[in-house]
């Protein structure tokens, strides 16, 4: 076949270093605009971003030249740089070391784009540990509850 035709979406989960309930409204909006561009700029378009205080969920197309761990290195890092940029109060500003990614189906985007745009409501009932725990457990992705959090 002398094309390579490819079409991945990923569910990106990640947290803010020890959960600490660090991502304000005032940055928020302004931080997924961020994200979304860095994204762009590696040719891995975002489809949706949303965050609560201590995680962001991002729904992004991979693109076919990019490994999913550079992506996800890229946008973390950057984002990293670019908080700490945003005032005093983010001058300590991490993500936490690692991230949960999960691939999502053409047929499943419309769901999972749903869950995105609602977190503030579904974490009114939910942790982002639970929801993390569950995510990993849905998937039946193996893991070391010593290793998970940081």
């Amino acid at each position: 076949m002398p094309q390579s035709l490819a079409k991945v979406y990923i569910h990106l989960v990640f947290s803010t270093k020890y959960r600490e309930r660090c991502l304000t409204d005032n940055v928020r909006q302004p931080l997924h605009s961020y994200m979304a561009s860095v994204l762009q700029n590696i040719d891995c378009p975002a489809v949706i971003i949303n965050s609560v205080e201590d995680h962001i969920h991002i729904l992004f197309k991979l693109s076919r030249v990019i490994a999913l761990c550079k992506a996800a290195e890229e946008v973390k890092k950057s984002s990293s740089k670019w908080i700490k940029t945003q005032g005093v109060e983010f001058a300590e500003f991490s993500w936490q070391r690692g991230y949960g990614a999960f691939a999502v189906n053409e047929r499943g985007l419309s769901t999972v784009k749903r869950y995105i745009a609602n977190q503030r409501a579904h974490h009114s009932k939910k942790n982002f540990q639970d929801e993390y725990i569950a995510y990993l457990l849905e998937n039946k992705i193996e893991y070391d509850e010593r290793y998970v959090w940081d």
